[in-house]
C-alpha cells in the first residue's frame, strides 16, 4: 500500500527537493475532478510495490492546489497535465509522465537506471 505524503505547500516543495538528493521523490499530480486521473491514479496504487527506502511518493491535488501545481511545472520546467508524475532526483525531474503512461512498472525503471 502507498503512504502519501500530502503535497499541499512552498515549504513543502522545498524539503522534497532537499530530500531529493538522499531518496528520489516522486509527484502524483492528481485532479480530484477528472474521471481519468482517478483511473489512474487507482491503478498506480493498486500496483504500487515499491519500498520508501527506493522513492518517497508525494500527493498533489491539484484542484486544492493550484498555485503549487504551477509552481511544480515552472520549477520543474514540465508542462502541466493532469494526471501526472513526476521523479525528482538530485533536485531535478528526470522523468515525468501522464495520463495512461504512469505507472509503476516504467516509474520502476526509471529508478534503476541512476
Amino acid at each position: 500500500m502507498i503512504q502519501w505524503n500530502n503535497l499541499a505547500d512552498i515549504n513543502q516543495l522545498e524539503t522534497l527537493i532537499a530530500n531529493s538528493f538522499k531518496v528520489p521523490q516522486v509527484i502524483f499530480k492528481h485532479s480530484t475532478r477528472c474521471s481519468i486521473s482517478s483511473m489512474v491514479l487507482g491503478r498506480f496504487e493498486r500496483f504500487w510495490n515499491l519500498e520508501s527506502s527506493l522513492v518517497a511518493p508525494h500527493f498533489l491535488d491539484l484542484i486544492a492546489n493550484r498555485s503549487l501545481s504551477n509552481t511544480v511545472g515552472t520549477k520543474f520546467d514540465v508542462m502541466h497535465e493532469s494526471p501526472q508524475l513526476l521523479l525528482i532526483q538530485d533536485g531535478v525531474c528526470i522523468y515525468h509522465s501522464s495520463h495512461n503512461s504512469i505507472s509503476v512498472e516504467s516509474l520502476n525503471l526509471h529508478l534503476t537506471r541512476k
